[in-house]
């Protein structure tokens, strides 16, 4: 089901600090910031050869990103996104599995442009996934 690994995630206090950062001390090619209100965030893309670095930043006070960064002031990782080549086929899957899909169940459109979903934490060790279809 799961395919290459399409992006870590990580959540950020200061994009444009975290931005300068992947740029200049690492040398990095960082895409300009694109705010996703539906999402409660504002990400940059880090493009590497073989996945990216998703940077996060919370899209207001409400947003689930400032709830983590409460919990985690320096930052941190915050997901990691698997493709999927049918994201409900793999939900689907999920829940006949005893997997919990986050919201109401229903894919949405992510910063790609394509269907996510996300799972439970609990479910996978501690770790927040998302899936996207390719």
């Amino acid at each position: 089901m799961l395919g290459r690994v399409n992006h870590i995630a990580l959540a950020v206090p200061d994009l444009a600090a975290a931005v300068e950062t992947y740029r200049t001390t690492l040398g990095a090619t960082v895409t300009e910031p694109q705010a996703l209100p539906e999402h409660g965030v504002t990400v940059v893309f880090v493009t590497l050869p073989n996945t990216k670095v998703e940077l996060l930043e919370p899209l207001g006070p409400q947003s689930s990103i400032a709830a983590f960064l409460a919990k985690n002031p320096a930052g941190g990782m915050h997901h990691i996104c698997y493709e999927v080549e049918d994201i409900i086929a793999a939900r689907d899957h999920l829940l006949l599995s005893g997997a919990r899909v986050l919201g109401d169940g229903n894919p949405r459109i992510g910063a790609h442009g394509k269907p996510v979903l996300f799972l439970h934490p609990k479910d996978f060790w501690g770790t927040l996934i998302e899936l996207e279809q390719v």
